[in-house]
Parts: C-alpha cells; sequence; structure tokens
C-alpha cells in the first residue's frame, strides 16, 4: 500500500477503504508518512468530503492511535459532555456536580483552554488546593464514592489527532466537517464514556458561525458516534452573545455557584437543565427527558447539587468553604464600568470580541506557553434585547492594571445599540438525535 495512491483516490473522489484510513493513520502516527503527504491528503478531504463509514473509520483509527481510558470498573452508564467552545462558557462546573447529583457518574477528562478564558480546569484552579493530579485508581474510585471527578487529560490520548489538527491549522484545512467531526469524536471516545452530549455552539463567538454549518457538523458527529456504538445526541446552542453573565476564571466559578443555588443567569440555567435531561436520560436514570428534567430542578430547589458540588471541590483538595464565601476566589484589584453612550435596547454583540477583550485583560491564553490571570475579566450588566439608559453600565471590567482604555474599546466596539425595541435571541436551536 503507498500513501500516494490513497491521495490520488480521495482526489479523485473515490472512498478510502477502511485499510487505507488505517496505513495512514498508523504511518503518520508513527512518522513513516512525511507531513507534506499527510497535508495533500487533508485537502483532498477538505475538497471531496468523506462518507458516513469512512468518518467512522478515521475516528477509530485516531482512537486506536494512542491509550483508550477504560472506565469498565465505575458502576453506571458513563455520559460525557462536550462543547464546541464559546465565550462564558461555564456548563462543565455546573452540570457536573448537577447531573452527578442524581445519581449519574460524571468521569470528566478536562484540559487547559487556549483562547478567551481557561479551560475547566483553569477555572477550578481558581479554589485554593483544588488539583486534578491523581491516579487512575483515585479517579475511578472518586467517580464511584461520589459520582464526580475531573482528571487531567492522558498525554498520550490520540496522538494521531494532535499532530492532524497541529498540521490542518498550517494548510488551512481546518475547516472541514469530517476532519472537526472525526477530530473531537476521537477524544471523547478515547476518553472511555458510554455516552455523549455534544453541545454545539453557533453564531458570532462560535466556531461553526451559522447554524447550518453547526447543524451538519452535529449530525456529523452524532453520526460517527452512534455508527461505533456510542449512545450520542447533540444540541446546537447559540453564542452570538457570551453564555451567562461572566467571562473570566473566578468570576465564571462565582456565576457557576450561583446556578447551583437556583440564582444563575436565565440562558446558563436553561442550557444545563437542557444538556443535564438529555445525560440523566442517556444514563437511564429517568424513563423521559421531562421526568430528567424534574429532577435537576428539584436537585438545585433542594440543595443537594450545591453539595455535591462541595463534595467534589473537597475530594480533590481544594477549599469548599469558596461555596459559602465566594469572595475567598482570586479578586482583581480593580473594576471599571463602561457606561452606555445612549440609551436604547442592545440589538447585538460580538461574542468574539467580547472573548478577546477578557483575553488581552489576561484571562486566557494567546499561546500555551501564556500564564492565566484567575481573577480578571468581565462581567456583563445587559444582555441582547435589554434596555438601556444613557450613562448606565452595560458591564464592568475586572482588572490587574489601571489602564484598559485598549479593553474598553474593543468593548465598545463588541456591543450594538438600536433605538427600536428588540428581541431576546433564541438559546437553543435544534435537538439532533439522527
Amino acid at each position: 500500500m503507498r500513501m500516494v495512491d490513497i491521495i490520488e483516490k480521495k482526489r479523485d473522489g473515490i472512498e478510502l477503504s477502511t485499510e487505507e484510513i488505517q496505513f495512514f493513520i498508523d504511518g503518520y502516527t508513527k512518522g513513516d508518512i512525511p507531513d507534506y503527504q499527510v497535508s495533500a491528503l487533508m485537502m483532498a478531504v477538505y475538497f471531496q468530503g468523506m462518507n458516513e463509514r469512512e468518518r467512522s473509520d478515521l475516528t477509530m483509527a485516531m482512537v486506536h492511535s494512542g491509550d483508550v481510558i477504560d472506565l469498565s470498573k465505575i458502576e453506571g452508564i458513563k455520559v460525557d459532555k462536550h462543547s464546541t467552545g464559546g465565550v462564558g462558557d461555564t456548563t462543565t462546573l455546573v452540570l457536573g456536580p448537577l447531573v452527578a447529583s442524581v445519581g449519574v457518574p460524571v468521569a470528566k477528562m478536562s484540559g487547559r483552554g487556549l483562547g478567551h478564558t481557561g479551560g475547566t480546569i483553569d477555572k477550578l484552579e481558581s479554589i485554593e488546593g483544588f488539583h486534578v493530579e491523581i491516579s487512575n485508581d483515585d479517579f475511578i474510585r472518586l467517580v464511584n464514592e461520589n459520582k464526580m471527578a475531573v482528571v487531567g487529560q492522558s498525554g498520550n490520548l490520540t496522538p494521531a489527532d494532535k499532530k492532524l489538527y497541529a498540521l490542518r491549522d498550517v494548510t488551512a484545512t481546518v475547516q472541514s466537517i469530517p476532519l472537526i467531526a472525526s477530530s473531537i469524536m476521537s477524544k471523547k471516545i478515547a476518553a472511555g464514556a458510554d455516552c455523549i452530549v455534544l453541545d454545539v455552539k453557533t453564531g458570532s463567538g462560535a466556531f461553526m458561525k451559522t447554524i447550518e454549518e453547526a447543524r451538519a457538523l452535529a449530525e456529523a458527529m452524532v453520526r460517527i458516534g452512534n455508527r461505533v456504538g456510542r449512545n450520542t445526541i447533540a444540541i446546537i446552542s447559540d453564542m452570538n452573545q457570551p453564555l451567562g453573565y461572566a467571562i473570566g476564571n473566578a468570576l465564571e466559578v462565582k456565576e457557576a455557584i450561583d446556578t447551583l443555588k437556583g440564582e444563575g443567569p436565565e440562558d446558563l440555567t436553561e442550557l444545563c437543565l437542557s444538556l443535564g435531561s438529555q445525560m440523566v436520560y442517556l444514563a437511564k436514570k429517568a424513563s423521559t427527558i421531562e421526568d430528567a428534567r424534574d429532577m435537576l430542578k428539584e436537585s438545585i430547589q433542594s440543595g443537594r447539587a450545591l453539595e455535591k458540588f462541595k463534595t467534589f471541590l473537597a475530594s480533590q483538595g481544594g477549599d469548599a468553604t469558596v461555596v459559602d464565601q465566594p469572595e475567598k476566589l482570586p479578586q482583581a484589584k480593580f473594576q471599571f464600568d463602561l457606561p452606555a453612550t445612549e440609551e436604547g435596547w442592545i440589538a447585538g454583540m460580538d461574542a468574539e470580541k467580547i472573548g478577546i477583550s477578557a483575553m488581552l485583560l489576561g484571562a486566557g491564553r494567546a499561546t500555551k506557553e501564556s500564564s492565566i490571570d484567575l481573577s480578571v475579566g468581565i462581567v456583563l450588566r445587559k444582555k441582547i434585547g435589554d434596555r438601556v439608559a444613557k450613562g448606565e453600565s452595560l458591564l464592568t471590567i475586572y482588572a490587574n492594571r489601571e489602564e484598559v482604555d485598549d479593553v474598553k474599546h474593543l468593548l465598545y466596539e463588541s456591543i450594538i445599540l438600536s433605538k427600536e425595541k428588540t428581541e431576546q435571541v433564541k438559546l437553543i436551536h435544534d435537538i439532533i438525535t439522527v
């Protein structure tokens, strides 16, 4: 078998066999096939696409290129959640303890974030003492005891995907549905979950800017998951404005605590209930989605979800008293309000620019080597559809520097005011089960 023949087949729109896909993934992972040949194949895939079987074969070839996590010693059906990313995406911090509080095991493998703010681990490390460096045995024990634990990503999980993603990034082949779908699903499947719930974002702050793009990606990932034996569903949710109000690590932790208390933003609460009810249903803890939702709402109202969060934090070395004393979280030195320059309604937001503003303050990483300031960020005071008076605060900037004019300028650019009354945006656009 020769790589040049595989490139030629895909260039001409002919489907690749399972063996051909395995050959190129194995060879590239081992370093036997050079970047330039894989670049040519990725470009051929970009233009010619892949059918459902090819996508599944590519996914599983990447899964088996490295470690596959064995969660069989964890009791019950393990359900994982993945978000395609956004601004103020605090859902994991709420969903983990919420779903665990009704008896669904949450064995979460998370990473650090590149971009607007930190990843789930960075956010959790806003809490003094919390750590994810635990052994596999301890990880499994904690999930069995508490129904929830979070561990750092294995260094040898889907190495083929890491190599392919780095190559796609520099060859203009990132925006390919087969390649995006197989990349995401290979990591989720290798992480050992029985079922997968996907939160596919769409809008100005999302990777997929249109609902059509988001739906195509969601359908591709759901079909891959179901084809390889993982019960998978996807929710398409809006990211034309940040989710919730907080953007920044400690600020998002506080918002997650508020949400678990039943006092969080309406949109964050609704998305967590929607995703969580799917997770509970897939784990067979409820006979209908409606019953699952009722269970989760009751868990918030009774305080069980909040208690589960405390237990989870304490079991991994974290100071659980921050739940009742959020002032113990890292605090920024300065706060600056951004006043509205005129009255009107919030007609639109550029969520990506708002995220970049948070990163400029130090809330996120521009490169893997960048350090994060856990205390800084932005808290919105208004969302799309809200009325605002001249001089009223649009948002508050939390900073550790006295000069933030660059951030203010970008934030003013990102918020569109209208004299006409505007409607609130739809949060959930579709649920994909195919």
